[in-house]
């Protein structure tokens, strides 16, 4: 049995951060990791999709300033967006991943891990073998999340899509249709659109990005229509079934339609891989969620050494805020090691808490929309006094100048007791990288009447945040 101090079982963004920030702080750690090194968002979801979207984005950006236009006469090349993608992605090769654990100091161990009792974990390798790792601190689990299935009548059976196939694919599918409405759906829907795909997506709901401000989805419905995306609201998909001559899918609609596509993608959503992880070893139930608290501890485990982190905790589900909790949790694990209590009375300083209050979101569609913090819907049900600044885009002289079509809406959601931005939506140019701007008036907490001393430089889009603040009175 060999021991570490920092048992992490899961290699993604999570997984390599908490390993490494454990090594800084003078700690031994291991990783254990079953397929690649990296994770899902390296080769499967982030990275691919991002490198998918970049060529049609830039294509419509060129198309939309005149004297440019007149030189992109031709559509995307198909075969060189694919390759450019898989030079991102090494086709799922981890081996300078791998190496840079190595380069790192963390040891990497291949296998399938699952608990095995208190501060055990059993490591299954691809040949049967079995191993078991010890932790002297800590187990932090990092697995992440995979693909869920929508209940529909023969899905499990014809070779769906979900967003793994969605980024990975090798051909553009003539014909493509997309079960979902959210994050995932609207991305997939861009960039194979962009690349020759007909797409049609079939939404259950009555807008795209339902948990957003209704303008994002709003904005992001006209880009698809602008692609010649087909979007059917209020429709699910009941039965589908492949020709196994022609391999082409028909779905079956409640509504009585059936559409025939060559590929199927089910966006519906993602459940956290923790079936085969050994929780009932420890007292959990297998498959569920992984609560925890600020610092990532698994609550309800006694002893305080099991944390999770990521996606699997299901507090923010995003890469950026997986690596946020990883440098909070082995900030925790390094604290708590060396006897450093947190304060009486008082949070720990290690703690993280944005992803509660202050969690950016980007979206690659055309056109961008971002968002960091409460919606109005979600600030008012908080109980704040709600008060909310909109601004047209279109009107900022530096989109103007950015686009001919500058296209855009931004909305403040302001705490009028405090006086501070509690949350910010923007869509059209550069939105996602505006961003972070709010986001750092969110989390700093700082007051509009201060705010309103951070002046953008002209002519940039970024003098949307003047005249916010303009709007707002000051």
């Amino acid at each position: 049995m060999d021991t570490y101090d920092v048992v992490v079982v899961g290699g993604g963004p999570a997984g390599e951060v908490v390993a490494d920030r454990a090594v800084r702080a003078g700690m031994t750690a291991v990783v254990v990791e079953a397929e690649a090194v990296g994770g899902e968002c390296s080769y499967r979801a982030c990275v691919p999709s991002k490198a998918l979207l970049r060529p049609g984005a830039a294509r419509s950006a060129a198309r939309a300033v005149d004297g440019a236009r007149q030189a992109v006469t031709a559509g995307l090349d198909p075969a060189r967006v694919l390759v450019r993608r898989d030079r991102f992605t090494g086709r799922g090769d981890d081996t300078g991943q791998a190496a840079w654990l190595t380069g790192a100091g963390i040891t990497l161990v291949r296998g399938h891990g699952r608990l095995a009792g208190e501060r055990r974990v059993q490591v299954t390798g691809a040949d049967g073998t079995e191993r078991i790792l010890a932790a002297h601190r800590a187990v932090v689990v990092c697995t992440g999340t995979e693909p869920a299935l929508p209940p529909v009548e023969g899905i499990d059976r014809i070779g769906v899509w979900t967003s793994r196939q969605a980024t990975t694919a090798d051909a553009v599918p003539g014909r493509l249709v997309v079960i979902g409405g959210g994050v995932v759906a609207c991305e997939t829907a861009t960039a194979w659109s962009s690349l020759g795909s007909a797409v049609t997506l079939l939404v259950r709901d009555h807008a795209l990005l339902t948990g957003w401000e209704p303008c994002a989805g709003e904005e992001v419905l006209r880009g698809l229509g602008d692609l010649g995306v087909t979007v059917r609201f209020g429709v699910s998909a009941v039965r589908v079934a492949r020709d196994e001559d022609t391999r082409a899918v028909t779905v079956h609609t409640d509504d009585g339609t059936a559409l025939v596509c060559d590929e199927l993608l089910a966006a519906v959503g993602r459940r956290p891989r923790t079936a085969d992880l050994g929780l009932d070893r420890v007292g959990l139930p297998a498959g569920d969620w992984l609560p925890v608290d600020d610092t990532c501890r698994v609550t309800g485990v006694a002893g305080d050494w099991l944390y999770a982190v990521g996606d699997v905790n299901h507090r923010a589900p995003l890469t950026h805020m997986a690596k946020y909790q990883a440098r909070a949790c082995a900030a925790a694990i390094a604290e708590r090691a060396a006897g450093r209590p947190a304060p009486t009375g008082g949070r720990e300083p290690w703690s993280a808490e944005a992803d509660r209050f202050a969690v950016p979101q980007a979206v690659f569609t055309c056109p961008e929309v971002a968002s960091v913090g409460l919606t109005e819907r979600a600030a008012r049900a908080a109980g704040l006094a709600v008060r909310t600044v909109e601004y047209r885009v279109d009107d900022v002289a530096g989109a103007a100048l950015h686009t001919d079509d500058p296209r855009g809406h931004a909305k403040l959601v302001v705490d009028e007791t405090r006086g501070v931005v509690v949350g910010c939506t923007l869509t059209g140019p550069m939105a996602t990288e505006l961003i972070h701007a709010a986001t750092v008036a969110v989390v700093g907490e700082i007051p509009l009447d201060r705010l309103w001393h951070a002046v953008p430089a002209f002519p940039t889009v970024s003098e949307v945040w003047l005249r916010l603040l303009e709007a707002y009175g000051l």
